[in-house]
């Protein structure tokens, strides 16, 4: 009989969504920005939702927070030198997506 093992179902959307925060500036600088907001709010509630199931609400709270500032139907007007805190927030929430899908985890049944 195999022992009882766990699941990481953030991992996959974590890695994506960092994928695409990593390479986000050049998005960007390219005109893909409304593109990068969509990807990213959207793994954002995915891996929300899994850190619910796993009742990490830490997380879930990480989360929230994540798809309200990347929101792509309302999104933030980063204008001067709030838009290079912005620049800068990609890699730091890329480093956050990657972080909640290794510890994000239910046990299987």
């Amino acid at each position: 009989m195999r022992g009882l093992g766990w699941q990481r179902n953030a991992l996959a959307p974590g890695i994506l969504a960092a994928i695409t925060l990593f390479v986000a500036p050049a998005l960007i600088a390219a005109g893909w920005g409304q593109v990068v907001l969509y990807i990213v709010a959207i793994l954002a509630a995915i891996v929300g939702w899994f850190a619910a199931q796993a009742k990490q609400w830490v997380w879930v709270a990480v989360f929230a927070v994540i798809v309200v500032l990347w929101n792509p139907i309302y999104p933030w007007p980063w204008e001067g030198g709030v838009r290079i805190a912005w620049i800068a927030a990609q890699p730091i929430a890329a480093i956050v997506f990657l972080v909640a899908g290794a510890v994000i985890k239910v046990r299987r049944d």
